[in-house]
């Protein structure tokens, strides 16, 4: 149980704090609907609507410990099917899903010498040519979260591009977006590029990766606007009027929904000199740094899997604890939450060292922490999001494949 001073905290913030700072839109629950794994098929559960264009042929899988069919892996679900898969392709934190943010993942095998593991996120992001020599047909069965900076959707970027370039096949299996229900935030600036972003799309997109590989078909965004050979196999039974509680952690600092839902807006403080709780029990959560005053929650991180080398190990921090408000509040509200990033920057004593140089990869632009220093209002800085908003919701539209969230 939350203790009272945390509940009064929370109610603090819903009933003074957001008022004050930023309006809510907060969701009808009559309109949006809680689900699980039980209410859906994934596009990998689908099998019959791609073994078909896979069988005889030799296949390679962009997959982790979350792509599942049931309970059982995808490349052991096809292989007991008769499917030949060269290899694997891993994201960010490698194929079993353990490795820290941003570590360097190094190739390996699955399970038999015979199944190679690439890892595109180590010394290539994307496919090289002879990775893709015995691959007729590639699939792509990542869970995302559906912000621009969790780096699985640059990964689909980035291997569309190489089958685009090799001719290959691309299928990808959909699987729902949990923060699929908004769209938020500044869209990229393309001069500022990166693994936390490839695309011009806003911080939340509100789409699946079928939807987005649409997308970057459609619009032409890969390398010489090439375009690959792409089919999507849709979840069945999901649209954006759903909120998707995730079987498994897609990531080993996301451990569960709440953190999820808070992503969108505490990933930013990654730019800061704030701790987002990596090394604690409850990462995305909270908040805190050794300097920061004001702070009414403490945490001292420290080494764990996934987190080995945190910021601040072994070192207490101040800050806030957000999990009963974050479980109270934000999933309900259909904004990036800009709070937390102003107080804590009005509070930090030293604001020369708040932002780090990785702080406008994370934003997409330069703007917003010159706003921030500026002492824009929410509305201000909502205000200079709109014209690329509006243009990128009227592209999104084009390649839904579910029901909109209006």
């Amino acid at each position: 149980m939350p203790s009272i001073r945390t509940i009064v905290i929370a109610v603090v913030c819903f009933l003074i704090i957001i008022p004050r700072y930023a309006p809510c839109q907060l969701l009808a629950s009559s309109e949006f609907k809680v689900i699980t794994s039980a209410d859906i098929t994934t596009g990998a559960g689908r099998m019959s609507l791609y073994l078909p264009e896979i069988k005889g042929k030799r296949v390679a899988i962009v997959a982790n410990h979350a792509s599942l069919v049931n309970k059982t892996l995808l490349p052991d679900t096809l292989l007991a099917l008769g499917i030949k898969i060269t290899k694997i392709f891993a994201p960010e934190h490698g194929f079993d899903g353990l490795q820290d943010a941003g570590a360097m993942v190094k190739d390996g095998k699955y399970r038999t010498a015979s199944i190679s593991i690439v890892s595109l996120y180590g010394e290539h992001n994307k496919p090289a040519p002879e990775d893709l020599k015995d691959v007729d047909v590639v699939l792509y069965d990542l869970q995302d979260v559906g912000v621009r900076f969790f780096t699985y959707i640059t990964t689909l970027h980035n291997v569309m591009e190489a089958c685009a370039e090799n001719n290959k096949e691309r299928i990808v299996l959909d699987r729902p977006d949990p923060n699929g229900y908004y769209v938020d935030g500044p869209v990229l600036d393309e001069k500022y590029k990166s693994m936390a972003g490839a695309d011009p799309v806003p911080i939340v997109y509100g789409m699946t990766a079928g939807e987005y590989a649409q997308m970057l078909n459609g619009e032409k965004w890969l390398k010489n606007g090439e375009q690959c050979n792409l089919k999507c196999i849709p979840v069945e039974g999901y649209t954006h009027k759903m909120l998707y509680q995730l079987p498994v952690n897609p990531s080993p600092n996301l451990k569960d929904m709440t953190a999820v839902y808070l992503y969108p807006s505490l990933g930013l403080f990654e730019g800061t000199v704030i701790s987002v709780g990596r090394g604690t029990d409850t990462p995305f959560e909270i908040i805190g740094a050794p300097e920061l005053q004001n702070g009414t929650y403490s945490f001292t991180p420290e080494s764990r899997p996934g987190a080995t080398n945190p910021p601040y190990k072994g070192q207490k921090c101040s800050g806030y604890n957000l999990k009963t408000f974050g479980d109270i509040m934000i999933k309900n509200y259909q904004k990036l939450y800009l709070f937390w990033l102003k107080a804590t920057y009005g509070y930090y004593p030293d604001k020369t060292k708040f932002f780090n140089s990785y702080f406008v990869r994370l934003a997409g632009n330069d703007m917003l922490q010159k706003q921030i220093v500026s002492g824009l209002s929410d509305e201000e800085i909502r205000k200079s999001w709109e014209p690329a908003l509006n243009n990128f919701k009227g592209i999104r539209k084009k390649y839904l494949l579910y029901p909109d969230f209006k």
